[in-house]
């Protein structure tokens, strides 16, 4: 079987390596604010900390997502569009699960947390499609 990388069309003048840097800038942000401050990064996300022993928690969180966001570092400046549609269209599992964590935890009532989680997935969906939609790029 062989592969094929072409990705010399794509870079810093596609919308979708924008779009998907933006997220990956975003999600080490998020990751920092867990470990430097962690009562506002648990009150940003939706779900407050209950007590100090669920700091350590919030700090695994942080770690978890700075590596989430640099593992798209390396595909983005390498030029490798299709190695990042495809981790990135699988994380779109977490703002959609942190979504659906939100509205069980908190109920429906809570607007706010649900439409950061919720339309981030969104926004992830349609970057996904601009990421894949090049038809250059062949299949493995």
């Amino acid at each position: 079987m062989k592969t094929i990388n072409q990705n010399s069309k794509w870079g810093t003048r596609s919308a979708s390596f924008w779009m998907t840097l933006l997220i990956a800038a975003g999600i080490i942000f998020v990751g920092i604010r867990f470990i430097t401050n962690p009562h506002a990064g648990a009150a940003g996300f939706g779900i407050p900390f209950s007590s100090d022993s669920d700091i350590a928690f919030g700090r695994i969180k942080g770690f978890r997502d700075i590596f989430s966001g640099l593992v798209l570092f390396p595909l983005l400046f390498l030029g490798m569009r299709r190695a990042a549609a495809w981790v990135f269209t699988a994380a779109i599992i977490v703002p959609a699960s942190d979504c659906l964590t939100i509205l069980v935890t908190n109920g429906p009532s809570d607007i706010q947390h649900l439409l950061i989680h919720g339309l981030t997935a969104v926004y992830m969906v349609i970057t996904s499609f601009l990421l894949f939609k090049d038809k250059t790029l062949k299949t493995f």
